[in-house]
Order: structure tokens, then sequence, then C-alpha cells
């Protein structure tokens, strides 16, 4: 089953929340973490036998424990391995079978993952220096899922990758007028490796922090996405700004040079406490640019916009820890930023 939510233990968190430096790069010298030894859950999938396919899962189950099961009912949808019927078993099949040359590409693309246990490993000891008891992953597996799948998915051990979500911008499928529909290019462009570690370390900072901005106005949601920008920055302090944003470099540029302009826009729309979905999904959702906005805008600027907020207000609150920013209401974390951007 997926892991249960990291929020209960944020009371310990909050406890035992490292002291240390609250600068770029903090001290990490007495932060250890086990090895990342990344697992290629994709190369033993997609080597099972599709004729003799209920043996071959027993077995993969065996050599896997912690994640088939999941990976058959969760991600493929195919119901649980104890299940007496066939259906599971036929449906894993079938998709055995369909995706057999999409592993084939994947293979080929991606044959060595020692650059991503490096950076997973720094992460990890980033997570583990922010958030002392926060449970790390115990494995780190890659799987090939469906492509409209999930990208990365915690499980209640495992930290699990699927590749289909990286098999670059120019993968045959994204061209097509199917994967174009599914994932237009301002999207598909983003499913290069670079981004892995990005998704994973996104991954756990929504599981110690649950995104509470459903129902909420405007500007709480843009607080709270930029929210998980600011700690992605703490998380990766050496990642590139379009890493964090998956904005593009122009767009990035564009958005620093007209800051008051973005802002004084929003207050002219006075949509900073609407609660209407399609004007949320403007400002927050994915898109081109943003309606209203020029071209040369990214969509999802509400949450650029939160994140300039959030740098605000802490440096009017030197020395917060993350784990205590990300606990402050986001109505409260606006009122007392004093954001006014000219």
């Amino acid at each position: 089953m997926y892991r249960t939510s990291a929020a209960l233990l944020l009371p310990l968190l909050l406890l035992l929340a490292s002291c240390g430096h609250n600068d770029k790069n903090p001290d990490l010298s007495g932060i250890t973490v086990p090895e990342i030894q990344i697992e290629r859950f994709d190369t033993a999938f997609f080597n099972l036998d599709s004729n003799h396919i209920q043996q071959g899962l027993y077995r993969l189950d065996q050599a896997y424990p912690d994640f088939t099961g999941d990976f058959v009912s969760n991600i493929l949808g195919a119901g649980p391995l104890s299940d007496t019927s066939t259906l599971a078993f036929e449906a894993t099949r079938e998709f055995l079978v369909s995706y057999l040359s999409i592993s084939d590409s994947l293979k080929k693309k991606y044959q060595r993952f020692d650059w991503l246990e490096k950076e997973l490993q720094q992460g990890f000891r980033y997570v583990k220096h922010y958030f002392p008891l926060y449970p790390l992953p115990q494995k780190v597996v890659t799987f090939i899922g469906p492509l409209d799948g999930p990208g990365v998915a915690l499980t209640t051990h495992d930290l699990a990758i699927g590749l289909q979500a990286y098999a670059g911008k120019n993968f045959y499928f994204y061209q097509t007028g199917k994967g174009q529909d599914m994932y237009p290019g301002y999207i598909s462009r983003r499913f290069e490796p670079e981004y892995m570690e990005a998704n994973c370390l996104s991954a756990m900072e929504e599981d110690i922090f649950p995104d509470s901005s459903d129902g909420r106005p405007l500007i709480e949601e843009m607080v709270i996405k930029g929210r998980y920008w600011w700690l992605a920055e703490k998380l990766m302090p050496d990642a590139p700004d379009s890493i964090i944003t998956g904005y593009m470099p122009a767009q990035l540029n564009w958005c620093g040079a007209h800051e008051g302009d973005i802002w004084g826009y929003l207050l002219q729309q006075n949509v900073l406490y609407t609660i209407d979905p399609d004007i949320l999904k403007n400002y927050i959702g994915e898109g081109p640019y943003t309606l209203g906005m020029p071209n040369s805008s990214p969509g999802n600027i509400g949450a650029w916009v939160g994140r300039q907020i959030v740098r605000k207000y802490v440096e009017g609150h030197p020395g917060i820890q993350p784990v205590d920013l990300m606990r402050v209401p986001a109505q409260k974390l606006f009122e007392e930023s004093r954001y006014k951007p000219r």
C-alpha cells in the first residue's frame, strides 16, 4: 500500500528538527544516510515470461516483496496479487506485452544510474538534516508504468521512479496526436533525466507536509505551492531555478523583470481571494503561459509569486527553520510578509 502520510510525525519533527545553519549550504558533516543502490524492478518485470505470468509474478514478489504488489495493484490498476481470479494476471500480461517496445527504448536510454544514486544520496542527507525523524525510503527502485502513470511513487518502504515519465522530450509517443493530448509540449519538455531528483524530493516534501491547498482562496494556494519550491531550494541548494520551478530560463527572466507588474495585475483583477476553480487553474495550473498575461509568462505563475512571498517572509524572520516555516498558516504568512514588489 502507499505510504502513510508523515503528518503524524510533525510534533516530533518540530522537537528534533535540526538546529544547524539555515544558509544555503548547511554543515552536513554529521549526517549519514544508507548508501543508495537503485534496484531495476523494470528490468526484472520485463524479463518475465508472458506465457507463465502468474508464476513469474510470484517469483518477482519474492525478489521485490515491498513493491511488486503495489506495482500491480496501484500503478497498473490490475488488482491484488492475492486475487484468486485471473483478471489481475491477464491485465498484467497485457501490459507486459504491449509495453515491450517502450521498455526496450528505456533500457537503452538508462543503462546506468550511478549519477542519480549520488544525487539522491545528497538529497537524502539534506532531508535528514532538516527532518531527522522522517523515515527515509529503505530502497529506491525503477519501474515502467502506463504512460499516464506516476513519475515518482512513495510506497510503504520504497521510493519508486517511473521511467516512462523520463523518456525524453523527443520520445516518439509525445509526437503523436494522443501523446500531445495527454502531454502538451510545455509539459513533456520536462520529461528528462535532470528532473528525477527534484521530483523524488518533491514527493517526499508532500509526504512530510501533505498539500492542504484544495478549497482555499488563490492567495493561500499560491503561498502553499510556493512554499514547496522554497523547501526544494533547501533540499537541492545547487539545483538551477529552472529545475526547481519547471520554467524555461526565458520565463524566469521575464518573471524577475516584471514582478511588480505581475503583482499589480493580480490586484487589479481582484482575484487573490477567489475560490473559482477556473481562475485558480489559470494561475496555479499547468499551461504554456498565463491567460491575461503576455505569452512570455509561464503557466503556474501563482506558485512563483507564492515563493516570492515566502522569501519576503523569511527576510523578516531570519533563522526560521523549514519545519517551522512550513507550518505557518498561509494567510498569516502572506500578511506578515508585507509583500509589495515594485
